[in-house]
Parts: C-alpha cells; structure tokens; sequence
C-alpha cells in the first residue's frame, strides 16, 4: 500500500503515512519486512587460505593412513603437514577436521590384540579360587576408607574382609587372612596349599609385601587382564551387592558404622543370598551340602 501511487498527487502514499492512518507503529512494518528477507551467506572472516575445508581433509587422511605409527593425535598430523611438507595450514584447523570426521584417536597407546575371555572363573569345589578386592567408602567425619574383600569363586561366598582408613598392602591382606583361617584353620606356612588368588594390578597386591606373604601360606596368584574387571568377576559382582545393599543411599559418619554395617551384611548374605549358580542357594547352605556330602 505504501508503494502505491496517489490519484490525487501522482506520489507514493509512503511508509509513514500509510502507518498513521492505519493506527500501526512503523517498527512492527520494518521487523516484518526483515523477516522476509532471506539472510546473508556469513563468509569466513580473514584472508582466504590457499586449501578448502576438502583439501586439508584428504592431506589428513593421506598423512594417517602412510604414518607408520597408530594412536597419533592432531599435533602430530599437523606437525608434519606444516614442518615436513611445508603445508602452511592453521593447528585448530587441523584438530577441528579431524574431530568433525572422527579422525582422534580416543587411545594414547598402542593396542594389542583382544583376549579370548574363553576361560572359566567358576570352580568345580570350593577352596580352589579365591578373588580379592578393594574398594572406598565415604564417611562424613573421617573421609573416606577402604573395604577389602575375599570371595570364593566356587559359590561366591564372602570368606574374609577388612574396614580400615589406610588401604594399604598389609590391609590388603586382612580379608585372605580371615579366610584361610576360617576355612584351613590355620595360617601357618602353606596353610592354604593349592589355592588360586585372582587379584588385579593394584599397587597393595603388586608389593613384594603382599605376593611373598600369599606365597608363604602356599597360594598361587593369579592376575585379572588390565583393564578387563570382568576377569575379576566375581569379587567384583560382590562388591557391587554390598555398595547396592549397605552403601549406597546410607549416611555414615565413622568408619565404626561402616565397619558395623558390612559385619551385619556380610552374614546376612552368606546364610540367606540366594545364588542362581547354586540352584537358589545361599553360599553357606552349599558349601556345607558340599561339607556333608564328602564325609558321607
């Protein structure tokens, strides 16, 4: 309407007028007007680089792909393309492509080969294979502390464990030895002959401290893959059952409640836990099955 041409002049009415007859304010003519304007191409700011977006892209891949290395990140890449090949191309450039096409590596080392999980960690009796592991607790006036377990791998029973501040080698060894003494009755030199250890690669059971005084009782340690839990599977899985059980979503002050808490659990779950593995036993109603029918 404010283009049209007036009969009576011989000039467009204009914006301006055309508003004031209508009673609508000239700002809600232009901000509609905007908005029907299709918006403008927004170019990269700056001097225009020599290489597009493409061609930076099929150097990086050309440089992954002849490298004779693997896990490299975009340094590296970028390292040889500006300081080998004279390719004068910008370090962010250069980590924004390769991480827009999935080129980082998420590894810093060198893979090797997957293992085969085709072994078992079920034992066919008890006192064949032990697991061991640790784990922390928070307490709201002493910090944090560690737990410490033994489970045997036969029919998941929690044979020892250990609440302490200090989570260090000589705890680690409270648990294995609550256990031998309950279940050899001693823990004398090779008390527990014959028994197999599964334990990870923490520092308390890599000490000279920890493997020499499992050696004296005459067990034989066993270590879970790095990085693999699941080969430490069944300690693990217990460990989870008591955090699930009495940890989580529980406020302790001191390290006596926590200690108080896991006694409690830790009967609890050997006399009535039912084990799928068991035929919906608990771990102490089939070992001493196990027990009984061996002296008949």
């Amino acid at each position: 309407m404010s283009a049209a041409i007036s009969p009576a002049t011989g000039k467009a009415y204009g914006v301006q007028r055309v508003c004031c007859a209508w009673e609508m304010p000239r700002s809600s003519f232009y901000d509609r007007a905007a908005r029907k304007k299709v918006p403008p191409v927004l170019l990269k700011r700056g001097p225009k680089t020599p290489l597009t977006d493409d061609e930076v892209l099929a150097l990086i891949r050309t440089d992954l792909e002849t490298s004779p290395f693997i896990g490299e990140g975009h340094r590296k890449v970028w390292g040889r393309l500006r300081f080998v090949k004279g390719i004068k191309v910008g370090r962010k450039r250069v980590l924004r492509l390769m991480r827009e096409n999935n080129l980082l590596s998420p590894h810093r080392v060198v893979q090797a080969q997957p293992k085969k999980h085709d072994g078992k960690i079920i034992t066919a009796a008890p006192n064949v294979m032990w697991g061991t592991d640790g784990t922390k607790v928070f307490t709201s006036e002493e910090g944090w502390c560690w737990l410490f377990t033994a489970v045997e791998h036969w029919n998941a029973e929690c044979v020892g464990w250990h609440v302490t501040k200090n989570g260090d080698r000589s705890a680690a060894l409270q648990p294995v030895s609550m256990g031998i003494k309950a279940r050899f009755r001693s823990v004398g030199a090779a008390a527990a002959r014959g028994l197999v250890l599964r334990m990870d690669h923490g520092t308390q059971y890599l000490s000279a401290h920890f493997q020499n005084q499992i050696k004296f009782w005459g067990i034989t340690p066993s270590f879970a893959f790095v990085a693999e839990p699941e080969t430490n599977g069944v300690t693990e899985r217990f460990n989870r059952t008591i955090k699930e059980q009495v940890i989580y979503g529980r406020h302790y002050r001191t390290i006596e409640e926590v200690r108080a808490a896991v006694a409690d659990f830790v009967d609890l779950y050997n006399q009535q836990w039912l084990v799928e593995k068991l035929g919906f036993r608990s771990p102490r109603q089939a070992f001493e099955e196990y027990q009984f029918k061996m002296a008949a």
